[in-house]
């Protein structure tokens, strides 16, 4: 009887984005935020950048919480570099995020200080989002 044959080494693929969110789909700790609209990688350094363009704008007044971690590690090989010879070295890393996960949450502001702050963060990011406020929230 034949055995399927088995490899030496474990092909990791990228992997598709199918669906929507199902955890981090509601506000949790904030009145106010930004939900994503479609499927997409963000690395570390575009979640920086957009943390800097909110606390800058709110002038470190409230809250903030960044509710994605880029915990991906993206590999690639370098410039001019042969086939094979393994795996190329981490480059960066990215947090995967589907439609319909909040991004950030902020707390302790008016308002029309929130929107712009997540305005300001939503141009730093590489997708479309929604600004978004809790249901029970009164000024």
């Amino acid at each position: 009887m034949l055995q399927p044959r088995k490899t030496k080494f474990r092909r990791v693929q990228k992997g598709k984005m199918k669906g929507n969110s199902n955890r981090g789909n509601q506000l949790a700790f904030g009145s106010f935020g930004i939900k994503a609209l479609e499927e997409t990688w963000i690395t570390g350094r575009q979640i920086e950048a957009a943390r800097q363009a909110v606390t800058r704008y709110m002038k470190r007044e409230g809250q903030i919480w960044i509710n994605i971690f880029p915990d991906k590690p993206i590999t690639k090989k370098p410039a001019e570099v042969r086939m094979g010879k393994g795996k190329g070295s981490p480059e960066y890393f990215v947090a995967r995020v589907s439609p319909g996960r909040i991004l950030f949450e902020a707390e302790g502001v008016p308002l029309e200080i929130a929107k712009e702050a997540m305005r300001l963060a939503a141009q730093k990011l590489p997708i479309k989002t929604k600004f978004v406020v809790r249901k029970d929230y009164t000024e």
